[in-house]
């Protein structure tokens, strides 16, 4: 229940920053207003002020915090689902019509990925439960026990697995794919008992490494990281949701790369481009990690994480810049690879943002 809560507190926060971003967007208000603007005195000839954009109709009843409330994450919500499909379905012409400056009825694109942001990391933190770190570690038996617990636990579900998989049928399919995947788990959770078993301390070590970077702040952080690794860890989940939006500086000089010798295109059309597909693959890692706590088969997230980016990348490739299909396609394979070199580069700013506070 708490969960629940905090999850959904999370998705209205998003809603409410997204909506903070992208404020009254082509929308119109309720009431005529008359007189003058409350906020800069200018005389009103409609629902808002011509000269700074202010609603003329002002509320001042505590009701009316609550009404901000709704207001804010209804209304982004209702831009979310006409934004929504088209950006699963058709992100090339979401792309290209937001670009030729069609903002009214779509979410602006820095707006949806904080949404999609909020939503990722609340999803994760929610379902796939608190990364938890204790200033007082506990004993080596109860680590013992705890890892014994969940090997006897994943044991049992391999032995129902390979049961259905040795009758045959329509679910062997299914039941070998799942095999797989626990005896991966199972003796990932073995090195880990042993690993505690035959440690000082009972406590598994994660070292960075001793070498001297010749930083002092770093030097500071990587000792630190190498004598609580799970604080360290934790740190990193944090700095991961703060410094997302590194994502889309880091990104936008990779796509410029590959359209240098088309001038028309700017680097607001890439910035938009790399937005749009950033808040998609937030989208994506939301939908996975759903998959994965419903303990759903491994090939239906397998399948969304192999082929959704390229698919997706390709049409908004084609769709935004109006490419043939080769053209779209030799691009698509250098976006996927630049892919790796950005979360490459976002991973190492983690770590040494994550490290020195």
């Amino acid at each position: 229940m708490n969960a629940g809560m905090q999850m959904a507190g999370d998705i209205a926060t998003g809603a409410l920053l997204g909506r903070a971003v992208e404020p009254e967007a082509g929308e119109h208000g309720v009431d005529a207003a008359h007189g003058v603007c409350l906020n800069c005195g200018t005389g009103l000839i409609g629902e808002f002020c011509h000269a700074c954009g202010q609603n003329g109709h002002v509320h001042k009843t505590l009701s009316s915090i609550g009404h901000d409330l709704l207001h804010g994450v209804f209304h982004f919500e209702g831009k979310v689902w006409r934004t929504l499909p088209m950006l699963v379905l058709h992100p090339g012409r979401l792309t290209r019509r937001y670009i030729d400056g069609e903002r009214a009825r779509f979410v602006s694109p820095l707006a949806l990925f904080l949404f999609f942001v909020f939503l990722m990391f609340a999803t994760i933190h929610s379902l796939g439960g608190d990364m938890n770190f204790d200033a007082t570690p506990r004993s080596r038996e109860e680590r013992i026990a705890s890892v014994d617990g969940q090997i006897a636990r994943t044991q049992a579900e391999l032995n129902r697995q390979q049961a259905i998989a040795a009758k045959g049928g329509p679910d062997a399919e299914d039941a070998n794919s799942e095999i797989v995947g626990l005896k991966a788990t199972l003796s990932g959770l073995q090195v880990a008992r042993n690993t505690i078993a035959t440690s000082k301390d009972g406590h598994t070590r994660v070292t960075l490494g001793a070498a001297k970077t010749g930083w002092s702040r770093l030097d500071h952080g990587i000792q630190k990281a190498n004598e609580n690794p799970e604080l360290a860890l934790y740190k990193l989940q944090s700095s991961a949701y703060k410094y997302s939006w590194a994502l889309i500086p880091i990104s936008v000089p990779f796509v410029a790369l590959l359209f240098l010798w088309r001038r028309r295109f700017k680097l607001y059309d890439h910035a938009i481009f790399v937005t749009y597909s950033l808040s998609f693959m937030m989208l994506l890692v939301t939908i996975v990690t759903l998959l994965m706590m419903i303990n759903a088969p491994g090939w239906s997230f397998g399948l969304l994480i192999a082929f959704a980016p390229p698919v997706h990348i390709f049409a908004q490739l084609r769709g935004t810049y109006a490419l043939r299909w080769f053209s779209a396609l030799w691009r698509t394979i250098a976006l996927l690879i630049f892919g790796n070199i950005t979360l490459t580069l976002f991973f190492l700013l983690l770590l040494g943002m994550g490290l020195m506070e």
